[in-house]
């Protein structure tokens, strides 16, 4: 005997069965808050793009700061790629991480920033800087706690000899967005804050003028980015062609418009 399903249940089924293949598209992509950017112009081409000649992803993007994403990855959180900052032992450690497959997308650089109108201090020598330092009375920047911007601005202190003589001047807020505010307020006179930040439209506090890029004699290691694939990642296959695109040539022209040094130019800004 044959059976008919009525029209109502075929729709259901339908209905589910696309619920069903919408779900085992999903990639889920843990990122740091200075790939927001970057990430709004690219992963809408990613999930536009038709793969082996018929399959398509959606990216579910979860955005955090940039020292706490191995944290998340190292408990096991459930993502199937995630962009952090390495060193990540505590994270290889867990096992929650595929070792073999970190791939370097891009590096942040630190840059220097002073009040829209206000004269632009000479900054292309380390000597330079040291002296617009000590001649600032207030100069901002992220906090180092929590922020690996912050943790940039005090290792320029360092190599510069006047960590001990920026404390009094230093105005710590607790991201970039705030120690930006207080240069445009007027409330400091000089922000060290990532390019990348300075740049981006969503991020960058108006009433700023971008003075330049920290010197490399004086941080010579830009804040490397690099990807890795979850040891959970539900559909390790479809992780794998989203790393692959978010490392292409295309990827790192976005990269580089917003203030971000890709991979394969890091080593020579």
């Amino acid at each position: 005997m044959k059976y008919l399903l009525s029209p109502i249940v075929f729709i259901a089924l339908v209905l589910g069965s696309a619920r069903i293949v919408r779900a085992q598209s999903e990639i889920t992509l843990l990122a740091p808050t200075p790939m927001r950017a970057a990430m709004a112009k690219l992963l809408p081409i990613f999930e536009a793009t038709t793969f082996e000649g018929k399959k398509s992803y959606k990216v579910k993007m979860t955005i955090n700061n940039l020292l706490y994403t191995k944290q998340q990855m190292a408990r096991g959180e459930a993502f199937d790629v995630a962009i952090v900052l390495p060193p990540y032992p505590e994270m290889l450690a867990s096992g929650n991480a595929v070792a073999d497959s970190a791939i370097p997308l891009a590096s942040l650089t630190e840059a220097i920033a002073v009040r829209m109108g206000a004269p632009k201090p000479d900054i292309s020598t380390p000597a330079a800087i040291k002296r617009m330092l000590l001649e600032a009375k207030s100069v901002s920047f992220s906090d180092p706690v929590a922020t690996t911007s912050g943790i940039a601005a005090m290792a320029v202190f360092e190599k510069l000899g006047i960590a001990e003589q920026m404390k009094p001047k230093s105005k710590v807020s607790p991201n970039g967005g705030v120690a930006q505010l207080m240069v445009a307020k007027g409330e400091a006179e000089v922000s060290l804050a990532y390019l990348s930040d300075l740049v981006d439209d969503a991020r960058r506090q108006p009433g700023l003028d971008v003075v330049g890029l920290v010197p490399r004699s004086i941080l010579p290691n830009p804040t490397p980015m690099v990807e890795i694939l979850s040891s959970h990642a539900k559909d390790s296959e479809a992780a794998k062609i989203l790393m692959n695109y978010l490392s292409s040539p295309d990827a790192e022209a976005v990269y580089k418009r917003e203030g971000m040094l890709p991979a394969h130019y890091a080593a020579g800004y």
